[in-house]
């Protein structure tokens, strides 16, 4: 049997010693910052209009970083077809969408305040619903209506600020989805991609766009965090 000496076992105990405070301080300071960055978010207000693909995805990455208060409307019932992309489960068809989601995020992060709205949205109800909200995160599927909030949001919502998707049918080609700022609007998706019989919308795509809508959300209600310091 060798015999190690003394010495050397005391470095090799520091070494050992060492890294392991290493490493625990910096899982101690990561799991803190998240908690700072969950509190910090809990005082802002998101207002999403549409549950389908988008809203629904985005809503919950929103209530699992601990946004405080969510404003969700829309006026459809979930489907079979549904759920290939959205935020539903089998036993929730037949249901509206903003109870469903509702009670999804709930069971995520039970201190999230969820307004739940069964409406088709106006130009009057986006004034008027999302006019204390710190952000607001277009969901819409028809084009029509992603234009209608974009106006009343842009024209008659000084400061707002939204975060729209656009271009997110199909699969593949992720390099190009990306998000843009002009002002205070925001564009996630690759601009481009309509839905047709060619391009159906699938879980991937959509939900590359709904997380980056959430992320940009992020972006936006992050910018003057400052961490506390260990």
């Amino acid at each position: 049997m060798i015999q190690i000496p003394d010495y050397y076992q005391f470095e090799v105990n520091l070494h050992i010693f060492a890294a392991f405070r290493l490493k625990t301080v910096t899982v101690v300071f990561i799991m803190t910052l998240s908690n700072q960055i969950s509190n910090y978010l809990s005082k802002f207000t998101v207002g999403i209009a549409g549950c389908g693909g988008l809203g629904s995805n985005c809503a919950v990455a929103l209530a699992r970083v601990g946004v405080g208060r969510l404003i969700i409307a829309d006026f459809d019932i979930v489907t079979e077809q549904n759920l290939n992309r959205q935020y539903y489960f089998h036993d929730q068809i037949g249901r509206l969408k903003v109870h469903a989601l509702r009670e999804n995020i709930q069971r995520i992060n039970s201190s999230v305040v969820v307004k739940a709205f069964d409406m088709k949205l106006c130009v009057s109800d986006i004034l008027e619903l999302y006019a204390g909200c710190d952000v607001i995160v277009e969901a819409f599927d028809k084009a029509e209506m992603k234009q209608m909030i974009i106006e009343t949001v842009l024209t008659k919502m000084p400061g707002k600020e939204l975060v729209v998707g656009v271009g997110m049918a199909g699969w593949g080609k992720s390099d190009i989805i990306s998000c843009r700022t002009s002002g205070n609007l925001h564009i996630c998706g690759d601009e481009v991609s309509e839905v047709s019989d060619d391009l159906p919308v699938l879980a991937p795509r959509v939900c590359m766009v709904a997380n980056m809508q959430a992320n940009q959300v992020l972006d936006i209600l992050l910018r003057d965090f400052k961490p506390l310091q260990l």
